[in-house]
């Protein structure tokens, strides 16, 4: 007898190429389940996630799976079971994940976990790390650390100069 063999559709394959591709251009992956939004409120999460340089796809979880095994991405496999949409970050994930939690709070979305870098986390985890500041915030604050020695020194030897020129002013006023 002859082994059974599945064939596999070119479409489908073309579909999974496709898929990998739309990951490859995220650095970053949040899970949500959106049962129980109207059209016009997967639009203004979908605008909202624009603006944090993200995108809301709905992605037939068979396909997200073989894309994500594909890429060489760890197992998310427990994210995509039920009604699933990814959210691909571009930029700072951070942002799309508070920007996913805050409309979380007013619709029934619910996000599930999400694949940060090499990373997968779990929906409490992904909620702890959309509450930290976001890479603009946490660079400024270096540097801010960064530039505080300088500018002491800076105003201690301005205040050198500046209590010699008010000595020198007194002197002068007294004659």
């Amino acid at each position: 007898m002859s082994e059974y063999k599945t064939k596999i559709n070119q479409s489908k394959r073309d579909l999974v190429a496709s898929l990998v591709e739309m990951f490859g251009q995220a650095d970053d992956y949040l899970f949500a389940d959106f049962r129980g939004l109207t059209v016009d409120q997967i639009a203004d999460l979908r605008r909202r996630l624009r603006e944090t340089e993200a995108e809301f796809r709905v992605i037939k979880n068979n396909y997200a799976k073989l894309a994500f095994a594909e890429m060489g991405k760890p197992d998310v496999s427990d994210y995509l079971v039920g009604p699933t949409a990814v959210a691909l970050a571009k930029g700072d994930s951070g942002a799309v994940a508070k920007a996913l939690f805050e409309f979380a709070k007013d619709t029934s979305v619910e996000v599930k976990g999400a694949l940060i870098g090499e990373t997968v986390f779990s929906k409490e985890e992904t909620e702890a790390y959309s509450k930290l500041p976001g890479k603009e915030a946490l660079l400024a604050s270096l540097m801010g650390t960064m530039n505080a020695p300088v500018q002491n020194l800076v105003y201690v030897l301005n205040g050198v100069t500046t209590k010699l020129v008010r000595t020198l002013q007194a002197v002068a006023d007294a004659k």
